[in-house]
């Protein structure tokens, strides 16, 4: 335990072995399911790391690579890339899929706040 500092400004990277610490630290976590061949999750990655610092305190974001953590991915039934799965208070609220601009992302982000 104790692998995720507190407040993060840049994404916080999660495996399969870590993505329930991460889940259960922070109230508010977006996870960007990616992997290195996608276009657009590469497209997205600019994105995150602005919106992360921008939302600091507020929503921490996070990567994980379907290609080397697929338990998580089987688990989550990540079936296209880039998804963003959104966690609240320890639960899965909700999944935002595809790559889209920072404004209709952020959007999508606090309809599950």
């Amino acid at each position: 335990m104790g692998t995720f500092i507190d407040n993060p400004d840049s994404p916080v990277i999660v495996t399969d072995s870590t993505i329930d610490e991460a889940v259960a630290k922070y109230p508010f976590l977006v996870v960007d399911c990616w992997a290195e061949w996608c276009g657009p999750c590469k497209m997205m990655g600019p994105v995150l790391d602005k919106l992360a610092r921008e939302h600091k305190g507020d929503i921490v974001f996070a990567k994980l690579d379907v290609d080397t953590n697929n338990a998580t991915a089987a688990k989550f039934g990540i079936r296209s890339i880039p998804d963003l799965l959104v966690f609240k208070d320890g639960k899965k609220v909700g999944d935002i899929i595809g790559a889209m601009p920072e404004n209709i992302l952020l959007e999508k982000i606090n309809t599950y706040k």
